[in-house]
């Protein structure tokens, strides 16, 4: 399988996934820290993907997604957005909503 299927076959297969520098448990940036960190606050049960070890998926997932940064947030297959737009989100509660609807 190549690195963009196996990509999106991870964001299919996952209801709630983050794609970050680092883990959730070693943050290797603020970004990723900060994203991290609001999902758990919603005690959202999501899979992860350190980019700085999977050098493929960091080289290819802004193509897939249309987004340049790191950290990416995908829900349900559909990219939330990176930091600033998770915060926003946890910020006025929709991000709760948002990880509530995922569980279902």
């Amino acid at each position: 399988m190549d690195i963009i299927e196996e990509i999106k076959q991870q964001i299919q297969e996952n209801n709630i996934i983050l794609f970050m520098k680092g883990t959730p448990e070693m943050p290797q940036c603020g970004f990723s820290m900060q994203t991290s960190q609001a999902l758990q606050s919603c005690n959202a049960q999501y899979a992860h993907v350190d980019v700085l070890s999977n050098p493929d998926v960091r080289q290819n997932l802004p193509s897939i997604s249309n987004w340049p940064t790191f950290p990416q947030v995908f829900v349900k297959g559909e990219l939330i957005g990176g930091c600033d737009i998770v915060l926003e989100l946890f910020k006025n509660g929709e991000l709760q909503k948002i990880i509530d609807e995922a569980s279902i």
